[in-house]
């Protein structure tokens, strides 16, 4: 063993790597953070005192200062994406995603609403529950739209109330509105 209590392995070449860039959306700036295996985080309304909460946060759970890179090829993908999205040429994302933000139950129903609800569709959050065998756990569904890491991407927005009500949304309800009326769930608001 080293000085570092461990066998040649220096501790900061085993922190994992995060590069991050703040770009323009119709929904307005997303800050878009990746690692080697993936988007990590997807940050609505990152403006700068939102970004650098959300870059601490970040950094705290991969041990590293998460560094600014908007020409990374690890996120290249990502805003290339999203742009063509939001433009209105792309309804599915072909993305890695690294899904070490989320663990347990919220990453099992966050992986099915990736997989199984598509663009412009929409699935209540019973429904969820239920297509991940646990039929009474619809806030539960909540609580993981609330945590979801990588919104958009992972579509929360897709998940609605029962009764027709759009529910609840982190990046806030006018911003869910605009995203279900962009895949024409919902008509274009007025104003």
């Amino acid at each position: 063993m080293d000085a570092t209590g461990q066998n040649g392995q220096d501790t900061a070449a085993a922190q994992q790597r995060v590069v991050w860039a703040v770009v323009g959306s119709d929904i307005g700036p997303l800050l878009l953070a990746a690692t080697r295996d993936g988007l990590v985080s997807v940050v609505f309304h990152a403006t700068d005192a939102v970004r650098d909460k959300a870059l601490g946060r970040i950094g705290s759970r991969f041990g590293t200062e998460p560094v600014e890179a908007p020409d990374s090829p690890l996120l290249a993908d990502a805003i290339r994406q999203l742009a063509e999205y939001f433009a209105g040429r792309r309804r599915d994302f072909e993305l890695p995603l690294d899904w070490s933000l989320i663990t347990g139950f919220n990453r099992e129903v966050l992986r099915e609403l990736a997989a199984g609800v598509s663009y412009g569709a929409v699935v209540g959050y019973g429904d969820l529950a239920r297509r991940v065998g646990q039929p009474a756990a619809a806030q539960a569904v909540g609580a993981a739209m609330g945590a979801n890491p990588l919104p958009v991407v992972v579509p929360c927005h897709r998940v609605v109330e029962r009764d027709g009500g759009i529910g609840g949304f982190g990046g806030g309800l006018e911003t869910k509105r605009k995203l279900l009326a962009l895949e024409g769930v919902l008509p274009e608001p007025l104003f």
